[in-house]
């Protein structure tokens, strides 16, 4: 590994929102720098992959926590992930657990404990209660958003820490954005199911062929008006989706930041599943309290 690599900074995104409060230690990693070199160059792939080597992914969790400042001396803080199997399991976390833990939400109010989410496409959530100096993080692709888990994070640090929702502040971080996010019909039916205003979620782009359009009479069909239609593709704003749901919990439109990355825009900056046909790293959302502050 070059000495230019090693020393360069690794580019973290942190919410403006949040900055505010000098004991909150948070940020959304990207894919530059590190040591990985399985997905194009050096990446900092944060994620236990089958592509990249356990060495490599464990080098880069240490670069990641000792920038974002994860460290009590020389001692790394605890990191605590999950399983994530894209459900609305919640876990309130007082210690690390000396198991692996299944769920897509990590919630605690103990100081130099540092909770992660994985994504490289969904959603992460950073909610911040400043009063009793909770945190939580959440994985939100379209499957945990409508089992709501937003909301269900909200609710889970209400019962836990007597979080008030209004004085939560929350950090949506780099996801897959309405532009790119194409799902099927049968995705529509799910949120239309949950959400009275599921409808605004959505919209359509009629799909076109240029080879249709110049040679129409190849098209025709024995079914009026004569031509068969293409399907239109339909779009999924899985940040609206999620920004929607914190406000009907009871978290202010005005303590919500969603960050306007899309990550399969930006597979320059950022891993994307989808971009990028499933062989890629991990990114990482991260919260944790300072003791010191």
């Amino acid at each position: 590994m070059p000495t230019a690599t090693r020393k360069r900074p690794l580019k973290i995104l942190t919410a403006e929102l949040l900055k505010e409060f000098p004991w909150l230690l948070h940020g959304f990693s990207t894919r530059a720098a590190g040591f990985s070199r399985a997905y194009g160059g050096t990446t900092l792939n944060l994620g236990f992959t089958r592509h990249d080597s356990r060495r490599a992914v464990e080098r880069n969790r240490a670069q990641f926590q000792r920038q974002i400042g994860a460290v009590e001396g020389s001692r790394p803080w605890p990191l605590i992930t999950l399983r994530q199997v894209h459900s609305d399991l919640i876990h309130c976390i007082d210690s690390p657990s000396e198991h692996q833990l299944t769920g897509d939400g990590l919630i605690t109010a103990s100081p130099e404990i540092l909770l992660a989410i994985q994504t490289a496409d969904c959603l992460p959530l950073i909610l911040v209660d400043p009063e009793n100096r909770a945190v939580g993080v959440f994985h939100a692709g379209w499957r945990g958003t409508v089992k709501r888990i937003a909301e269900k994070g909200v609710g889970e640090m209400q019962r836990c820490f007597g979080t008030r929702s209004r004085r939560i502040k929350a950090a949506i971080g780099p996801g897959i954005h309405g532009c790119c996010y194409q799902v099927g019909a049968e995705v529509r039916e799910k949120f239309e199911s949950q959400f009275a205003y599921a409808a605004d979620l959505f919209h359509e782009v009629k799909e076109s062929d240029a080879v249709r359009e110049k040679y129409p009479l190849l098209f025709l069909t024995g079914r009026p008006p004569g031509h068969g239609k293409l399907p239109a593709k339909i779009f999924l704003d899985l940040v609206e989706a999620n920004r929607r749901q914190l406000v009907d919990a009871g978290v202010a439109a005005k303590n919500i930041e969603a960050s306007s990355l899309c990550t399969a825009c930006r597979p320059d900056l950022l891993f994307s599943h989808r971009a990028e046909k499933g062989i890629t790293g991990r990114m990482m959302g991260v919260v944790g309290i300072r003791t010191k502050q």
